[in-house]
């Protein structure tokens, strides 16, 4: 072996002998809300391969799923979560201001409002959909079973709520831009109490409540409870997959909401673990290339537009509505809907 070749091939053992002695070992805590098991297994694993690669640097990523109300209480409560990656941005809201964990500004720290990729909610019926349910209206048609999360618990059972709330206001106005014009004050008055009698009568034909998304997955599937099943797209598509096309299938109603699912890294508890830039990396990685194509193939629709459009036979064209644009935003909606008090609980059956 010449001088030159030794040389080389001496340097490079050092190199890695150097970078295997320095590497550190990490551990990140995701507090998750239910049906992204899937989803942080698969990525996880990308994300802990991919660091190791780029830095030497061993990562080890715990989860913790449960409903996104009851996730989001736990990390205020003293749950130690280096990120949250939650169903909706009230809950993570609701971390800032109960727990003093993240600064209130932490939404505008990643693209997209710090919502790598979003979903909406849609219709699991059974195989056949013998009762045919195609739309809002046929949910609370008589001898239908609907099978829902609870509001005050889960995420997804907050945007079901609301997207069949705001379905009947775009029913009854025809345009939603008519909500914001004081022109249309009475007419939109009578559109809001259309919604709330639906709503009211929407939930008189559930009869269980489950805490979350994947509960109400299993009381369906399993239990074999209900005629239809409101809840995430993505978990409708786990729930084919899981238990085979010829049991299910999923109705896309014409008018649902855009979910938008938000992420954050809990800047406390990574400050006094150390672990910021570890969790930063980590969240930024659900940008990635590698990160948007995890996502595409566990059914959440993905930011980057070509992904999305390579992964467009799983998404059915739907018109989506925002939260903003009909209710005001989560604080808004939070407070009149869903708070002790509020329009949820005086129409809710089950006291």
């Amino acid at each position: 072996m010449n001088r030159k070749i030794f040389t080389a091939f001496f340097v490079t053992i050092i190199t890695l002998v150097t970078v295997t002695v320095n590497a550190k070992d990490y551990e990140l805590l995701n507090v998750s809300y239910d049906p992204t098991r899937e989803l942080y297994e698969q990525f996880n694993k990308s994300f802990a391969k991919q660091y190791k690669a780029q830095t030497g640097d061993n990562i080890k990523v715990k989860q913790s799923h449960g409903g996104s109300g009851k996730q989001a209480r736990a990390v205020f409560e003293g749950l130690e979560a280096d990120v949250v990656t939650l169903a909706l941005a009230f809950d993570i809201d609701n971390i800032v201001e109960k727990g003093k964990l993240l600064s209130v500004d932490w939404q505008k720290k990643l693209p997209d409002n710090s919502t790598p990729y979003t979903s909406t909610v849609v219709f699991l019926v059974r195989k056949g959909n013998p009762k045919n349910i195609k739309t809002w209206d046929d949910l609370i048609k008589p001898g239908v079973e609907v099978i829902a999360a609870h509001p005050k618990t889960s995420g997804v059972a907050r945007w079901s709520y609301l997207a069949g709330w705001g379905y009947i206001l775009q029913k009854e106005l025809g345009d939603l831009k008519k909500l914001h014009d004081p022109a249309y004050a009475k007419e939109v008055e009578a559109a809001q109490k259309k919604a709330q009698e639906f709503t009211a009568e929407l939930y008189k034909h559930v009869p269980v409540l489950d805490s979350g998304a994947r509960g109400s997955t299993q009381t369906f599937v399993q239990r074999e409870i209900g005629d239809v099943l409101l809840n995430w797209e993505n978990e409708a598509f786990l729930a084919i997959r899981e238990y085979g096309k010829n049991k299910y299938e999923i109705v896309v109603p014409p008018v649902s909401i855009l979910a938008e699912p938000p992420v954050a890294v809990v800047d406390k508890v990574v400050d006094r673990r150390g672990t910021r830039k570890v969790a930063e990396a980590y969240l930024n990685y659900l940008y990635s290339a590698e990160g948007q194509e995890i996502a595409a193939k566990n059914f959440y629709r993905p930011r980057n537009k070509t992904i999305l459009q390579k992964y467009s036979n799983n998404f059915a064209d739907v018109k989506l509505f925002t939260i903003d644009d009909v209710f005001g935003g989560w604080k808004k909606a939070q407070t009149k809907h869903f708070a002790d008090g509020g329009i949820f609980d005086q129409i809710n059956v089950r006291k």
